[in-house]
């Protein structure tokens, strides 16, 4: 049976942003950092050619390199994000590094849904509130952010709350530490009553 994983309510910490449309998973996460059967050491090659040179150095100019931003726990993105290829590895890669949450317009469905199922947070905002998260933090001393899957808001540095939606099953799975299995088995009564009538109605579909 699967087991309740740690319970997530809320998500805070400092908050950088990478406005770039269409950043695919290619981009998040190179194909020569796949060539492992381990998830360990991605956070190595998140971001890798946004974040290095040709030499393997430290782009100044990726505020991921810049001072304090090592510990980046909230990503604002810009539209389409984690678009492209399928792989897991992306989000695997963004969390090994750190980032619990990603706030972009819009989400490669795929990418969406492998990250909720990693319990990567990522929330849809319409730009107009991306574009305010971000003037408010530009203007903080402390550029966080405070995330609250209980009241579904995001807090602002000065105190502004911005509400965000996410869907029930989504976010209770977040809130009660719960993977799909586990939820699923949470249903498990109304499961066996379904075959029982089922299997009532056409005998023939009995496994034996």
């Amino acid at each position: 049976m699967s087991k309740p994983t740690e319970k997530l309510t809320s998500i805070a910490g400092l908050a950088a942003p990478l406005l770039i449309d269409n950043l695919d998973t290619d981009q998040i996460m190179p194909k020569q950092f796949l060539r492992t059967i381990s998830k360990e050491g991605l956070d190595k090659g998140l971001l890798y050619d946004l974040r290095f040179d040709g030499d393997g150095q430290p782009r100044t100019d990726c505020i991921l390199n810049q001072p304090g931003y090592e510990a980046t726990r909230i990503l604002i993105a810009g539209s389409n994000f984690g678009c492209g290829s399928s792989r897991e590895h992306a989000v695997w890669g963004l969390q090994q590094f750190g980032i619990a949450a990603v706030i972009a317009p819009s989400y490669g469905e795929i990418f969406y849904g492998n990250a909720l199922n990693n319990r990567l947070l990522p929330i849809m905002l319409e730009q107009a509130a991306i574009d305010a998260l971000v003037a408010a933090l530009a203007q903080a001393s402390q550029p966080t952010l405070e995330i609250d899957l209980l009241t579904l808001t995001i807090r602002a540095p000065d105190g502004t709350l911005t509400p965000f939606t996410l869907a029930p099953r989504s976010r209770r799975m977040l809130v009660d530490g719960l993977d799909m299995v586990a939820l699923t088995l949470q249903s498990l009564p109304q499961i066996e009553v379904f075959e029982q009538r089922h299997v009532a109605a056409q005998p023939w579909m009995r496994v034996l």
